[in-house]
C-alpha cells in the first residue's frame, strides 16, 4: 500500500512503538425482547473475558490497565470496568476505568490503549466494550419526581394532604430511558430521524435500504453456518442454566417482500427507515488484548494484527451517520492511502440508509470537494469488501460494545481470508466518528 507502514520489528526507544492485537473474544449478541435480559453489562464482560484470559499464558496481574466502553451504566455497577476486572480475578492493584463516547465507546477503549502503549506508558491492556440495553432504566416523569419530593418535604400533615390531593394517575406512566438516550438533545432528533435525513440528501430508496438489510442477514447467517465466528464468540451461561451460543437477532429466512411490508418507524408514511433495515437493540460485550513489542516478547505471545493508526472526526449531529466518511478520509490522507488499498471494511450498520449514504458520499463530487477537501471523489467502496459477515442490522448494536466488535471481527476476517489491511469505523450519536487501520500479521 502506498506509504502505509508495517509495524517495525524492534522499534528504538526514540520512535513510536508497535501496538499489537494479541487476541479477542465476545459474547453472542442477544436481541432485546421487551424485558431485562439475563446479563448486566458486567455479567457480559465477564462471560467473554474469562475464557479470553484463560487461553492466554499471561499472569492477570501483568496487565497495566483495564478499559471498558459502556454507555448505559447501571447504578449497581458504577465503573463497570473495575467491577469486571475484579470479577475476572485481575487483582486489586490493576487499575480500571470506563469510557463513554456513545457508539464509539468500544473503539475508544482500544484507541486509548493504543496511544498509551505506542507512547511507552503501558505494555499490556485489556480493552473492551459492554452494553445491556435491555436493562436501560424506566424513569419517573419530572412532574412525578416533583410530586414525590413535595410529599416527602411536607412540614406538616396539612401540607402533605394537599400534596396528596395533587396526585394524578399519569405520574405512573414511565419514561423509557433508552428512548431519551437515542435522541440528540442538540438537534432534537432521534437517531432514526438522522438516518431519514441522509436518505433524503443522497436519494436512498426504500427498496435499496431493504436490499442492504437482506444482505446483512444473509451474510451473518452464512457466517454462522460455516462456523466463521467460532473463534470469536464465546458461549454465555445464564443463572437459570440457559446457554447462549449465537447472535440471535439474525433472520435467515427473511425476504425482500417481507422487509417491504414493514411500515416506516420514524417518518410515516413515506420514510425509508423501518425496524427491518435498522440496527437491533441488543445486549453484548467484546474484549481485545493489546500489547507492546516488549510484552509480546516477554510473554511469548502470538499477535494477530498490529494497529497502524486511528482517527476521530466530528460533524453536525443531524447528519451524524456520515461520520465514517470524515474519519476514514482523515485516516487515509494521513497514510497516503486510497479506498482501494483496503482489503476489508467494517463500518457499523446503524441503519442501512446510513451506510448507503456513506458510500454515496464518497462518490459525490460536491460533498467530497466542500466537506472532505478533495479535488475529486476517491471512488467507489467495493461492497464485496464491506461487512462481509453481516453487521448491526442483522446481529445488533449494543452501543458500548459495537466499536470493539467490529475491530475484533475485522482482525479475524483478514486472517481467515489471508488479507492484509482493514479499516473499522462507526458513526457516533451526537455527530462524531472513529476509524482504525489494522494490518494482519
Amino acid at each position: 500500500m502506498n506509504g502505509m507502514p508495517s509495524a517495525p520489528e524492534s522499534p528504538p526507544p526514540s520512535r513510536s512503538r508497535a501496538v499489537y492485537i494479541v487476541d479477542g473474544a465476545r459474547t453472542p449478541f442477544l436481541k432485546v425482547r421487551g424485558r431485562p435480559g439475563p446479563f448486566t453489562p458486567v455479567d457480559l464482560a465477564v462471560q467473554c473475558g474469562r475464557p479470553l484470559l484463560l487461553r492466554q499464558d499471561i499472569p492477570v496481574q501483568a496487565f497495566d490497565q483495564v478499559i471498558l466502553g459502556c454507555v448505559n451504566v447501571l447504578p449497581t455497577e458504577m465503573n463497570p470496568a473495575r467491577i469486571a476486572a475484579l470479577r475476572l480475578g485481575m487483582g486489586v492493584r490493576t487499575p480500571a476505568f470506563t469510557v463513554q463516547i456513545n457508539c464509539g465507546s468500544g473503539m475508544q477503549s482500544i484507541d486509548t490503549a493504543f496511544r498509551s502503549i505506542r507512547a511507552g506508558v503501558w505494555d499490556l491492556v485489556l480493552a473492551g466494550g459492554s452494553e445491556a440495553l435491555s436493562h436501560a432504566p424506566v424513569l419517573l416523569r419530572p412532574e412525578a419526581v416533583k410530586w414525590f419530593a413535595d410529599l416527602r418535604q411536607g412540614s406538616s400533615l396539612l401540607k402533605r394532604l394537599r400534596t396528596l390531593a395533587r396526585w394524578r394517575s399519569g405520574f405512573l406512566k414511565p419514561v423509557v430511558g433508552l428512548k431519551q438516550g437515542l435522541t440528540d438533545p442538540v438537534a432534537d432528533l432521534n437517531m432514526g430521524q438522522t438516518a431519514e435525513i441522509l436518505a433524503h440528501l443522497f436519494d436512498i430508496g426504500r427498496e435499496e435500504a431493504d436490499r442492504y438489510a437482506l444482505s446483512s442477514h444473509q451474510r451473518l447467517a452464512r457466517a454462522q453456518t460455516e462456523g466463521w465466528l467460532a473463534d470469536e464468540v464465546e458461549p454465555a451461561f445464564a443463572a437459570d442454566g440457559r446457554i447462549y451460543t449465537l447472535d440471535d437477532g439474525v433472520r435467515p429466512d427473511t425476504t425482500l417482500d417481507a422487509l417491504g411490508k414493514l411500515t416506516p418507524v420514524f417518518e410515516r408514511p413515506f420514510g425509508k427507515v423501518t425496524a427491518g433495515n435498522s440496527s437491533q437493540v441488543t445486549d453484548g460485550a467484546s474484549w481485545l488484548i493489546l500489547a507492546s513489542e516488549q510484552a509480546v516478547s516477554k510473554y511469548q505471545l502470538t499477535p494477530k494484527a498490529v494497529i497502524i493508526d486511528s482517527a476521530w472526526a466530528a460533524l453536525e449531529p443531524q447528519i451524524m451517520g456520515l461520520g465514517p466518511v470524515l474519519s476514514v478520509t482523515t485516516l487515509l490522507k494521513r497514510q497516503n492511502g486510497k479506498l482501494d488499498d483496503i482489503d476489508l471494511w467494517e463500518i457499523n450498520e446503524a441503519f442501512a440508509a446510513q451506510i448507503l449514504a456513506c458510500l454515496a458520499a464518497w462518490e459525490n463530487p460536491d460533498f467530497c470537494r466542500e466537506v472532505l477537501g478533495l479535488d475529486q471523489p476517491p471512488g467507489r467502496l467495493d461492497r464485496e469488501r464491506l461487512n462481509i459477515d453481516g453487521g448491526a442490522v442483522s446481529l445488533g448494536h449494543p452501543v458500548g460494545a459495537s466499536g470493539n466488535r467490529i475491530v475484533l471481527h475485522l482482525v479475524n476476517a483478514l486472517r481467515r481470508k489471508g488479507l492484509k489491511y482493514g479499516i473499522a469505523s462507526e458513526c457516533i450519536g451526537g455527530g462524531q466518528s472513529g476509524a482504525m487501520l489494522i494490518e494482519a500479521v
